[in-house]
């Protein structure tokens, strides 16, 4: 899956799966801007990492919250890279761990509506855009696997809400947009991010115990998955979802 050249922006790339998803791309001959909210520090280890790799990589800044900074992080980005062939949108509200663990539920939900609803919809129309004009671009989005499983809990419903809306926009958008420009998601499941790492080990072994594949997900499992929707392999592949949740959600 050779992307030899390509000019690809991955919103999130400081950690976790958007980190994978950077480094995937690169490996496969992608320039990257590396796009981070307070991270700096590990965003410059990825893109350090990238141009390792003989790639070229410019980190930037941005609230996904912020309608201005979207804008701004995308024209800066289309000037680094001098155009836009793939833009992934992996950034999301963490409302789990840290300060996002002890927002109330109101609170949670405004947070992730806000970062990976909001955020993802401005991200993809100012991208597509500028992919229109360009003649050619793949977008990729980032849901939930459990919006369509189910999961009980007042939080797995605040993120079902949000990313089931992710899932409808993309299918809406790639039917606008096509042929010129490809636009998919990709759906993780149980995939270990902090959250994992920090959960009780007895649910942990639940989990992976209920998944048909016996295992949480990895971080470049996704990455692989979304590594595929961005190549010239996946040129008949437009507004679909790529649930990478180990078979989960056959129940």
């Amino acid at each position: 899956m050779r992307l030899e050249g390509k000019r690809a922006v991955v919103t999130g790339a400081s950690g976790g799966i958007g980190r994978a998803t950077a480094l995937a791309l690169a490996r496969e001959g992608a320039d990257l801007v590396v796009h981070y909210g307070r991270s700096h520090a590990a965003a410059e280890e990825v893109a350090e990492e990238i141009r390792a790799l003989g790639r070229r990589a410019t980190t930037i800044s941005a609230d996904m919250a912020d309608a201005a900074a979207i804008q701004r992080l995308v024209e800066e980005a289309e000037r680094a890279l001098g155009g836009l062939d793939v833009w992934m949108n992996i950034a999301g509200a963490d409302i789990l761990t840290g300060e996002g663990g002890m927002l109330s539920p109101p609170q949670k939900l405004e947070r992730v509506i806000e970062v990976d609803l909001r955020g993802s919809v401005l991200c993809s129309w100012a991208v597509a855009e500028r992919m229109l004009r360009q003649g050619s671009g793949c977008i990729v989005n980032m849901s939930w696997d459990h919006d369509a499983a189910g999961t009980e809990g007042v939080i797995a419903e605040a993120f079902s809400a949000t990313k089931g809306g992710v899932e409808a926009f993309s299918r809406n958008l790639a039917r606008r947009v096509a042929p010129t420009v490809r636009v998919n998601v990709v759906a993780p499941g149980w995939i270990e991010t902090a959250y994992g790492a920090g959960i009780d080990r007895g649910l942990y072994e639940r989990v992976a115990s209920s998944i048909p594949l016996r295992r949480w997900g990895t971080p470049e499992d996704v990455a692989n998955a979304a590594l595929y929707l961005a190549s010239d392999e996946a040129g008949y592949i437009t507004g679909q979802t790529i649930r990478i949740d180990g078979g989960k959600v056959m129940g």
